[in-house]
């Protein structure tokens, strides 16, 4: 009887996923966060960072390795990390529109970056799909209130579509410079950019 053939995920053969595998990250995320450090040079020794939706653990690896061991990272998601984490991480379970999460994260506070790769189960329609990751990014932005420090940076990752326009308009009114920015590494017909704040008022 002949074996059935593993079902692969078509992006198994992706550039960035093989790169990601070679480079030993669980996923090929770390590229668009890396280059988007390249682009604006966020990343510093000594940072206390927070990393929201960090599942599977890419940014939480690549921002632990520029802020070294003088800093810090902590990460939430509802999913659980696999992966072995280095010392100078933390990961938190739980839900961020939940009290207890953001009291959590609050203990840890304040942040030099909150960076946000966080996005909503996808359905096809691209127009609901749009609505809710720009709901997820007011929330992220609405935590930089209350954990992000003066001057700090804030990173989100939005679908692009009617609320697009503003809440690109909120983070400029909470930020010093804004930045819309979609790394080569983001797939061609995604409708996915990062939205960089920087200097927080």
């Amino acid at each position: 009887m002949a074996k059935k053939k593993k079902k692969t995920n078509k992006w198994d053969d992706d550039f960035y996923t093989q790169l990601a595998k070679k480079e030993n990250y669980p996923a090929r995320s770390v590229y668009k966060l890396k280059e988007i450090n390249e682009k604006f040079k966020f990343f510093k020794k000594g940072q206390n960072i927070l990393d929201l939706g960090c599942a599977p653990g890419s940014w939480l690896k690549f921002a632990a390795e520029k802020t070294g061991k003088s800093g810090s990272v902590l990460g939430v998601d509802l999913k659980e990390i696999e992966i072995l984490l280095p010392e100078n991480v933390k990961f938190f379970q739980g839900d961020i529109f939940e009290k207890e999460t953001i009291d959590f994260l609050s203990s840890f506070g304040p942040y030099n970056v909150l960076m946000s790769d966080m996005a909503p189960d996808t359905t096809g329609v691209k127009f609901a799909d749009s609505v809710k990751s720009a709901a997820l990014c007011e929330s992220a932005l609405y935590l930089c209130q209350s954990l992000l420090e003066q001057g700090g940076v804030f990173i989100t990752k939005i679908f692009q579509g009617p609320d697009f326009d503003n809440f690109a308009r909120q983070v400029l009114q909470e930020f010093d410079k804004r930045k819309i920015f979609k790394p080569k590494a983001c797939r061609k017909n995604s409708k996915e950019v990062y939205i960089v704040g920087m200097g927080r008022k």
